[in-house]
């Protein structure tokens, strides 16, 4: 769950800027590419030709003249083998030149892949330089593809994650090139020195042959002398002028560094602070059901680049320490060099604790459970090491390399929470408003236990509940908080209260992905939502742009005249859709957000017999069907009836399309289509015969008021539910299929017995007992 960063070095150039700029052209553009022509790049490559290949050696291989093979001529293949050879050693001196801790994993990686490459295509060279040669041509397809789309968009600017990731880009390039700068200054520094050293090993020499002079005759000692002195003096006028030089030479690699450290800063603040704060962010809202975050492998390509810039700069300033150290010279060398190293260590600190980070979020538990209290004090850098909220079970793994991705991560895969600690609650605060977060803690090393790191990171909020009739309202608690955290904020505060359209906008999201549709929350759904939320009667979305609606309306408070609160309504109405309705809602067949009178309005306009589906008012995660008909009492009048809400009890019975089957009197879904039309692909096949001599029950429903008689195919026997659905026929009154009371609907919808949709629930749970073979027997 948890990613460390993997850093590895990369080749020094030594081409010109130029053309150093002009090459991997084609690699940044494809890195660039967005949705399924990113997806259809990153499917070019696999174990025929690793991806890590493609990028560490993008340079190389755009250089090569992959074109001038002819791959249908065997006569080629000699050509081929050179650049499968070429490739080959090229990955292994690549991976030759990564010293160090920090570059063993890319080592080690880049020689495997060398190994495989030589492997698989050492007896058929031409298939590489066909692979090859199509990804190419490929990545330049995909790139272009995405370049006409942009001009055929009307010739606008890139947007502003394209333009944002070509500056990162580019500031990369010249993090490199300043990097490759300071190296090449360095380099002369170095040989300046040493060539120093010998002057001064020179000079010393000279000086122990003049003290050696006096054992020389007179006129001897003399001319040696004037020799000696005249070098001396030559050699010493050279060391004073090369002493400055020196000097000079070290202030200004000490500025190049400061200008460079500077530019690694701006470039981390941009990744880290922007780039990674956005990725958590739609992490957050991936909770909530936003789109999946995605680009984790661009951010962990950056963090690779940065930790290799940041450890090449650092490894550049630790040489110049020892310079400095091996040559003193008079100068502020080496307190500039000790602020260097101490403000790039501060950098590579920053990056590897602020890349420590949890991919896929848990459900609700992982390795130590803090309490929100608990977690203020840990960004405080206070210490609660010692101190958590619960207690998890196998809360330790093994971080572990994964060669694909170059990635390090740590999956849990059997933790528990055995126990947990509450703290005192305020006000109406209940169990399921109480936040707790899990801490993922590591340590590590870099530069043979020359940086040691302890790493730590929190998971986004989690809420533990102890009963599945707690679940909504944890439900609440995360989407709340996943919708309206702030980034930077201190844990776990959110806002008390956020413009209504915030909310619908968390709302849209969560119901299109429980939907896996397309087909979320119009604006006339949103008006009916505000109007339940703040008891308005207002059709305008205008009037509720600017209206704030809080934590306690949209989770605390009961709405007027229920025992339930608008989340409560809402999750209802999610969890009936999800489970039993989500193809009538993607197909359109279900209105939903449409309240009496708007049912009533609509419909009256309409032809006997059409239907809509609008969720119950009065009952959490209830639907039901309004539909227009004459007054059974009073010829010449129509009026809407509204029919008992459906649960999902309901549905796990019968489904919707077959109690729409059932009810002869639904013709036309509204607007004016057939409800077969709409329905038929749904509905239950009919049953077989009678095997073994029994006779299969079948649950049907009726409404009494509305019951006529099912048009049976020519020959056929009504079943025993279409008899007791036409008023032609009488029963025994053992076998009554409801009871005989009118008041289970009337033209309002409105019930006045509170049982009535007991008694027909219990009807049907009747009839899926031997009940209807008991009668089969009576008549036969």
């Amino acid at each position: 769950m948890s990613q460390a960063i993997h850093h590895g070095k990369t080749e020094q150039s030594n081409k010109t800027q130029a053309s150093e700029r002009s090459t991997m052209a084609m690699w940044i553009q494809a890195q660039q590419l967005q949705g399924e022509a990113s997806h259809q790049m990153q499917a070019l490559y696999g174990q025929h030709f690793p991806i890590e290949v493609r990028h560490y050696l993008a340079q190389w291989i755009e250089t090569q003249l992959w074109d001038s093979v002819e791959l249908d001529n065997p006569a080629e293949e000699a050509k081929a083998k050179r650049l499968l050879d070429n490739l080959v050693a090229e990955l292994q001196r690549r991976a030759q030149l990564q010293g160090g801790e920090d570059g063993f994993l890319l080592k080690i990686k880049l020689g495997h892949c060398a190994n495989q490459l030589k492997s698989t295509y050492d007896r058929c060279p031409l298939e590489l330089v066909r692979c090859i040669k199509h990804i190419l041509h490929s990545e330049q397809r995909l790139v272009q593809e995405a370049t006409n789309a942009s001009s055929e968009a009307g010739g606008q600017a890139m947007d502003s994650l394209s333009q944002r990731h070509q500056q990162i880009n580019q500031a990369f390039e010249e993090l490199r090139l300043a990097t490759q700068e300071t190296e090449n200054e360095l380099r002369k520094l170095q040989h300046s020195q040493e060539y120093f050293i010998i002057q001064y090993q020179e000079n010393l020499r000279i000086q122990a042959q003049l003290s050696n002079l006096s054992s020389l005759p007179p006129a001897e000692r003399t001319q040696r002398e004037t020799t000696l002195q005249s070098k001396r003096a030559t050699v010493e006028a050279w060391l004073t002028r090369e002493a400055t030089t020196l000097q000079k030479y070290r202030l200004d690699l000490s500025e190049q560094h400061q200008k460079t450290l500077g530019l690694l800063r701006k470039q981390q603040t941009l990744i880290l602070d922007e780039e990674l704060i956005q990725w958590k962010r739609r992490q957050q809202l991936a909770g909530n059901g936003g789109p999946h975050e995605g680009g984790l492998d661009v951010l962990q390509s950056w963090c690779e680049k940065l930790a290799d810039l940041i450890w090449q700069n650092r490894q550049q300033i630790r040489r110049c320490e020892h310079l400095t150290q091996q040559l003193p010279l008079p100068g502020p060398m080496e307190e500039l060099l000790s602020k260097l190293n101490s403000d790039i260590t501060d950098i590579i600190s920053a990056l590897v604790t602020s890349t420590f980070i949890i991919e896929k979020q848990p459900p609700q538990v992982k390795a130590v459970i803090v309490s929100e209290q608990q977690a203020k004090a840990l960004l405080k850098n206070e210490s609660t090491h010692s101190e958590s909220s619960g207690e998890i079970l196998n809360n330790n793994c093994v971080m572990e390399y994964h060669q694909a991705t170059g990635t390090l991560s740590a999956h849990f895969r059997n933790m528990s929470l055995k126990r947990i600690k509450r703290s005192d609650r305020r006000g109406a605060e209940s169990v399921t408003e109480e936040k707790f977060t899990v801490l993922f803690e590591s340590q590590f090393s870099v530069g043979g236990n020359e940086l040691v790191f302890h790493v730590k990171t929190l998971s986004l909020p989690v809420v533990v509940i102890v009963h599945g009739s707690q679940d909504n309202n944890a439900t609440a608690t995360v989407l709340w908080d996943n919708a309206f955290a702030e980034p930077g904020r201190v844990p776990f505060i959110v806002p008390e209260k956020v413009l209504w359209p915030q909310l619908c906008e968390a709302l849209d999201m969560k119901y299109k992905a429980e939907m896996h549709s397309g087909r979320g929350l119009s604006e006339d759904n949103l008006v009916f939502l505000a109007q339940k939320a703040f008891s308005s009667s207002s059709n305008n979305p205008e009037d509720y742009s600017k209206m704030t609606i809080s934590w306690a309306q949209f989770n605390r408070e009961s709405l007027p005249g229920r025992n339930f609160t608008f989340w409560q309504w809402f999750d209802g109405v999610v969890e009936l859709m999800k489970k039993h309705l989500k193809p009538h809602w993607n197909d359109g067949a279900i209105l939903g957000f449409v309240n009496k009178q708007q049912a009533q309005d609509m419909l009256l306009s309409k032809p006997n017999g059409t239907f809509l589906l609008r969720f119950s008012d009065s009952e959490i995660g209830g639907i039901t069907i309004a539909w227009v008909a004459e007054n059974p009492n009073k010829s010449g009048e129509r009026l809407v009836w509204n029919l008992l809400p459906y649960t999902t009890k309901d549905f796990s019975i019968r489904s919707l399309a077959d109690r729409i089957s059932d009810l002869n009197h639904l013709l036309y879904l509204y607007p004016d289509q057939p409800k077969d039309e709409v329905f038929a692909k749904y509905y239950t096949p009919p049953l077989s015969k009678a095997v073994d001599g029994y006779v299969k029950p079948q649950i049907k429903q009726v409404v009494p008021e509305f019951t006529t008689p099912n048009p049976e195919p020519s020959g056929a026997t009504p079943s025993f539910m279409d008899q007791t659905a036409s008023p032609s026929v009488t029963h025994p009154n053992n076998f009554s299929v409801y009871p005989p009371i009118d008041t289970m609907l009337d033209a309002d919808g409105d019930f006045d017995l509170e049982d009535t949709m007991d008694v027909a629930r219990h009807v049907e749970e009747l009839l899926r007992r031997p009940m209807a073979n008991q009668w089969s027997s009576q008549q036969s």
